[in-house]
């Protein structure tokens, strides 16, 4: 637990493999908390979740107050698979917020992950009831019925489309049906945020890994080239592209992709 004990002062800088530099002294002197948070953002768009989790933890030193900050936060632990940690932080931010909606969703999410599903599901549905709409806390209820054998959890993922236009919504929500071991499901969506911003690298990369699970390598392999063509020193879509490009036919991706499992 110590890399988080304060997390929400962290101060490193850290550069980044890809198309971006460090931040440099200059740059983070010249940056208010807005500036923060709009380069949390545009590394989450890149999927450099380490960087934005930095970007929101600076955003929240200049301002506590900032509720997008604290839910930002929790989202990139989550998405970097420390889910203790963002059961904690948003355990921690609904002391200060108490009542808000995503930030209920956030804590539902990591409890879910964590195992603790009757907990996660009784905040996700509070989360739901509270003042506001949001497509984060449909994300997280549709997440709990991903595992389910009907398709209400479609229901909740096209209620937080239309919540909010932005890709990054249907390219996360692919990244829970991932998680979940569903990736026939996750490149419907993946493809929803190719479409919508057919210039983002990330949305690319991730189509890729969901048409790769899924034993479609050719698709896979035009989405790892799309995404190079998009971010030429991108390290995980060269390495994944060898790696497509190395391995020979197997019966599990034959099976993988006769079954859309």
């Amino acid at each position: 637990m110590a890399r988080f004990d304060r997390l929400e002062f962290e101060d490193e800088s850290e550069g980044e493999a890809g198309d971006l530099g460090p931040i440099g002294p200059a740059e983070a002197e010249r940056s208010d908390q807005s500036g923060w948070m709009v380069k949390a953002d545009d590394h989450r768009r890149r999927g450099l979740y380490e960087n934005a989790l930095r970007h929101y933890s600076r955003a929240l030193e200049l301002d506590r107050s900032l509720v997008a900050g604290w839910v930002g936060q929790v989202q990139m632990l989550i998405l970097l698979g420390e889910y203790p940690e963002a059961e904690l932080w948003s355990r921690k931010s609904l002391e200060l917020f108490k009542g808000q909606g995503d930030l209920m969703a956030g804590r539902a999410q990591a409890l879910s992950r964590i195992g603790d599903r009757a907990q996660a599901l009784e905040l996700a549905d509070a989360a739901l009831r509270q003042e506001g709409d949001s497509a984060y806390r449909w994300m997280v209820r549709g997440e709990l019925l991903v595992s389910g054998r009907d398709e209400v959890d479609r229901y909740c993922f096209d209620k937080a489309v239309l919540a909010d236009r932005d890709w990054l919504v249907p390219l996360e929500i692919a990244l829970i049906y991932l998680h979940h071991g569903q990736p026939s499901k996750a490149m419907l969506r993946a493809r929803q945020a190719v479409e919508t911003s057919p210039g983002s690298f990330y949305a690319w990369l991730i189509q890729g890994d969901c048409e790769r699970a899924s034993g479609l390598d050719r698709q896979a392999k035009a989405s790892y080239e799309r995404c190079l063509e998009l971010s030429p020193r991108h390290q995980d879509a060269s390495r994944r592209l060898a790696e497509l490009e190395n391995q020979g036919w197997s019966l599990a991706r034959g099976v993988r992709r006769l079954i859309g499992r």
